[in-house]
């Protein structure tokens, strides 16, 4: 059976459009597309969703995962987002907790400058235990806009952060936190960074 959204375009071209954006972005990496099961109950909510892995490569030196499937699942007037999310490592947790985020999105309509708490560490021993919702700084625009059958997919990138960078951002606001990262000149996909207040 072949699912259409409300403006005829299906499902599975709105995954394909994404995953051929990323594909052409991380041209010469090695790139995964894995259908993602969600679970029973949840399945039905992103029909078809995928995560896509990207390996180290020239653009680069890390692993790169992109949801495809949000864009479908929740839009308006076509225009949607999708996340990404940088680690050290290729590791199926990190899968895991995009897949998180995907389904978080559909009730909570993640945009820039919005958290989310993981629930633990995002890996064992790590301080960061929330996601911000950012530009995708190491990527840049290039990676940032898709074009989609009848709209646009907006790449924004899930950084891991902590319960007090998060506590720092409700009080000062994003921009403050973002400076303070700037200061210190973070990398961002070092799970054991020092916290930045």
């Amino acid at each position: 059976m072949i699912c259409r959204m409300k403006d005829g375009v299906t499902y599975e071209e709105a995954i394909q459009a994404v995953e051929a954006h990323v594909r052409n972005f991380f041209s010469g990496h090695p790139i995964d597309s894995t259908r993602y099961d969600l679970g029973t109950g949840r399945r039905e909510a992103l029909p078809g969703f995928r995560i896509l892995t990207a390996g180290p490569g020239s653009r680069v030196d890390g692993w790169t995962y992109v949801t495809a499937g949000c864009w479908g699942a929740v839009n308006d007037d076509g225009h949607g987002r999708e996340f990404i999310l940088s680690a050290p490592v290729r590791d199926e947790s990190f899968a895991e907790l995009l897949a998180m985020v995907a389904y978080y999105h559909l009730s909570h309509r993640l945009d820039l400058e919005h958290g989310m708490p993981i629930g633990r560490p995002w890996v064992p021993g790590s301080a960061c235990d929330h996601l911000l919702i950012c530009l995708p700084y190491l990527h840049g625009p290039g990676l940032e806009h898709c074009p989609v059958p009848t709209g646009h997919a907006r790449l924004l990138w899930t950084l891991p952060v902590t319960t007090a960078e998060m506590e720092f951002r409700r009080e000062h606001g994003h921009e403050a936190l973002e400076d303070r990262f700037d200061q210190a000149g973070i990398v961002p996909t070092d799970p054991h960074r020092p916290s930045v207040v």
